[in-house]
């Protein structure tokens, strides 16, 4: 039988350890490679073409939202199973929006991570009974939430909210990003309008209340 190749992310090494020891105990599972970062996790996608990918959400360089948006491009046929610390029903929505078919938090780790991998790998969606509970409520509540208004940030914004946030120059983001400086301060003051903000330190104040960046 092919081995179920695996990739972990998440930004914190002895995470890493602790979830490649649980998943290769499990026989047939293999962990094709390790990232860091979000960036990484889409380069090593691309050249993996991995059958799962262990998403954590807060991630440098590139948060695990759009990351995963990134992945599912470049890897289609791969399964993101979210493993996170936060319970956050706005989170776990966007990531089922972003295409994750799972969605697990590192609390319930040791009794549902191998029921949720086994689950993707048959192509089915695992979400843990909390986490369809709070899903659920969410969008109960949305229904009633000011007339169902709500903005909405682009996955190339949110890249920018994200470099900015982290402390990098205008001209910095544009490098990372390659495009010209003219685009990301174009980008950024229509981020700033469109969320009414008027300093980077609101900017910031609203990555991280928003799991963009890690306080």
């Amino acid at each position: 039988m092919t081995p179920l190749r695996i990739l972990i992310v998440d930004d914190h090494a002895v995470v890493r350890r602790g979830v490649r020891s649980l998943l290769e105990s499990h026989p047939g599972w293999e962990i094709a490679a390790e990232a860091a970062t979000g960036r990484e996790a889409v380069d090593l996608a691309r050249q993996l073409q991995p059958d799962i990918v262990v998403m954590d959400l807060s991630l440098p360089e590139l948060n695990g939202l759009d990351a995963t948006r990134q992945i599912l491009k470049e890897s289609p046929r791969s399964e993101v199973l979210v493993l996170t610390m936060h319970h956050s029903e706005e989170l776990a929505r966007n990531m089922l929006q972003a295409g994750a078919r799972g969605y697990v938090l590192k609390s319930d780790a040791d009794q549902n991570l191998i029921a949720a991998v086994e689950s993707l790998r048959n192509h089915k969606p695992f979400l843990t009974t909390r986490v369809t509970e709070f899903v659920l409520g969410d969008y109960v509540r949305r229904i009633d939430d000011e007339g169902g208004s709500h903005v909405v940030v682009t996955p190339r914004e949110r890249e920018i909210i994200q470099l900015l946030a982290e402390g990098r120059s205008n001209k910095e983001t544009a490098s990372h990003l390659g495009v010209s400086v003219k685009t990301v301060e174009a980008h950024r003051a229509n981020i700033m309008r469109k969320l009414r903000l008027n300093s980077v330190s609101d900017l910031v104040r609203y990555a991280i209340r928003n799991k963009i960046v890690q306080a």
